[in-house]
Formats: C-alpha cells, sequence, structure tokens
C-alpha cells in the first residue's frame, strides 16, 4: 500500500509492502546518482539486495547503535560525500533503522545546504516512527537529538520482511512507539497489543502507527503544537536514555519507562502496564532522581522553568499539560 504525506516543506509517498525491498530501483527517479548509508547492524542480505540494484552507489558504514549519532561520525558521512563528488542533483539512500536514518537525513539535509533523501527502514522503530516526518539530527554533549534539521525524506520504502532478521530485543523495542502511538491517539491500534496474537497483526500495527504519525505530521510539521503530542514518555525516556550513556537501554524501553512515570490515571497504566508485561519490556528502572531532573531541565522541549508533558486519562486520547520543573521534582520523588 502507499500512504501519501503532505507538508509544507514536500509531498512523499511512504510504500508500506513485503518483498519491495527487491525492486527499490523502479522506485527511484532517474536522474542523478546515490550515496547509500547504513550501518554494521543491518543484515547482509539486506544491503547486498540493494547494492546489486545500485553497483555504482558507494555505500557508507558506520558502527551501529546510539552512541554512533554524534558528530564525528556525521562529518565522516559529509566526508565520504564529498570523496565520492556526490552532487545537488544526487539523492542519499538510507537504509537501517533510526539511528542511520537520523544520521543520512542530516548528511543530506546539511551537505551542499540540502540534497534528495530516501529512507527504507529496517527495524521497527524506524520503520513505525523515525522515518515519517522530517526530523534528522545527532546527540551532543550527551543530550538526545539536541544538533539536527527538519528535512523531509523524498520517499519512504518499508519492507516489513526486514524485520525478520532483528534480535527480539531490537523487534520489540521499536514497537514500543507503536504502543505510544496507541494510548495518545488510536485506541484500536492498542487494543490490538492487548490480543494474544498481536504479532500476526505487525503489518496493520506498521500501517495504523505510520498513519497516526503522518495525520500529526501533516498538521504541524515543526511541533510547534499538536505534534508534541508524539513525545509521550520521551521527556522522562529520553533522561534515562542519556543517564545511562545512551548504552544501557534501548530507545523504545525508555520510552515505555517514560510512559510509566508520566501517566496517572490509574485504569490507563494498568492496561499499558499489561501491554507491556505482555511484550517484556521495562515499566521502571534505577535512576539517580537528581541526574534525571538535571537532563529533563536541559532538554530540548524545555524552557528552564516549565516544560511540556503529554499525559493521557484514556486511551487514544492524549493531551498536552505545562510542568514547572518543581512538579517533574515530584514525580521523581526528590
Amino acid at each position: 500500500m502507499v500512504i501519501e504525506v503532505h507538508t509544507q516543506q514536500k509531498n512523499y509517498p511512504v510504500y508500506l509492502e513485503r518483498g519491495i525491498l527487491s525492486r527499490v530501483k523502479e522506485l527511484m527517479p532517474e536522474n542523478g546518482s546515490y550515496f547509500i548509508v547504513s550501518d554494521d547492524g543491518v543484515d547482509e542480505k539486506w544491503k547486498e539486495c540493494l547494492q546489486a540494484q545500485f553497483p555504482d552507489a558507494p555505500m557508507h558504514i558506520f558502527k551501529n547503535g546510539e552512541a554512533s549519532k554524534n558528530p564525528e561520525v556525521w562529518l565522516e558521512i559529509l566526508a565520504d560525500m564529498l570523496k565520492n563528488e556526490v552532487s545537488r542533483k544526487d539523492t542519499v539512500i538510507a537504509l537501517g533503522g533510526g539511528v542511520v536514518t537520523d544520521m543520512a537525513g542530516f548528511a543530506a539535509a546539511s551537505y551542499m545546504r540540502g540534497i534528495r533523501y530516501i529512507s527504507i527502514p529496517t527495524t521497527t522503530l524506524s520503520m513505525i516512527d523515525s522515518s515519517v516526518g522530517g526530523k534528522t539530527g545527532i546527540d551532543f554533549e550527551g543530550r538526545k537529538n539536541c544538533i539536527g534539521a527538519f528535512w523531509q525524506p523524498d520517499m519512504v520504502i518499508a519492507d516489513p520482511e526486514t524485520l525478520t532478521t532483528l534480535p527480539r530485543r531490537h523487534f520489540i523495542n521499536g514497537l514500543a512507539e507503536a504502543v505510544k502511538a496507541g494510548v495518545i491517539l488510536d485506541e484500536k491500534l492498542f487494543e490490538l497489543f492487548e490480543k494474544d496474537d498481536w504479532e500476526a497483526h505487525l503489518d496493520e500495527i506498521i500501517c495504523r502507527s505510520l498513519i497516526a504519525k503522518r495525520d500529526i505530521v501533516e498538521q504541524d510539521e515543526r511541533e510547534g503544537g499538536i505534534r508534541k503530542l508524539l513525545n509521550f514518555g520521551h521527556t522522562f525516556g529520553h533522561a534515562y536514555e542519556s543517564q545511562g550513556n545512551l548504552n544501557t537501554w534501548l530507545h523504545g524501553e525508555c520510552v515505555a519507562m517514560g510512559m510509566m512515570t508520566v501517566v496517572e490515571n490509574e485504569d490507563v497504566k494498568k492496561r499499558l502496564s499489561a501491554v507491556l508485561k505482555r511484550m517484556g519490556l521495562p515499566e521502571s528502572c534505577n535512576y539517580d532522581p537528581k541526574e534525571t531532573a538535571k537532563l529533563i531541565r536541559n532538554d530540548k522541549k524545555a524552557d528552564h522553568k516549565r516544560i511540556t508533558i503529554v499525559q493521557a486519562d484514556e486511551i487514544g486520547k492524549g493531551h498536552l499539560e505545562e510542568w514547572t520543573m518543581e512538579d517533574v521534582e515530584r514525580k521523581l520523588m526528590l
């Protein structure tokens, strides 16, 4: 199926189809050359499948993991693009998870003031969330995504077959973003996780998640209002992730814990807890309250004294609240 995304920056299609990776070249624009960015965590069969279709395209591969989402690796990608004489008419192809799409997208956004960029997500996290919406960037000084740009892709090609080679932990990790979307936007999506056979509904989960993300992005491309809803669980989650030196917990695991931290409605919390348990996602972790509060105070969504928090008093209906830092500290029991 094709999901159309319409933004002020550009309009683009999201192709969601099993086996579509084997015919990517048929979908690509005919003009210009290609530069592929991936990491060493992407299964070789997917790299080989893409490279076979673009035998002349250079492929830049960096080390897998959140620790690679830094200025040094970003500059290495840009240097390789210069070395291979990538021009303004050429296209960057990102093949991988959220880190790859963030890095390749930011490289495309900044190279020669912006060139075309195509996202081919190969993880649940990138397929469900980060491949759509145009957020690109890097971590800096231990802070998540504090340097970056809004740069919409020209196309997203999502092949659920690529998820078959994911380690189980990474497969489940990305689905935390779909649970998030269900809690704040789509009760029917959330209910899919409450069923015994939720994995049999994976393609529907991906599709509903993409549509929910698309609908929000089209209303608020640059996160000035309603798009902030997508940060549900992320304010505390990012603090847990950064406090773990970006290695202890995976992003989706931290989002799961962040959602449980912030939710106050008992019915929502009970249902959310049951889903997280079924999926094997964590609900809490050991954290330093003072360090967590400091990280939240420096969050890009904070203005030093207040921060916008996403809350849900009913499944499928999230809303925004303004919390003071004292509210945050009380939640952390400082």
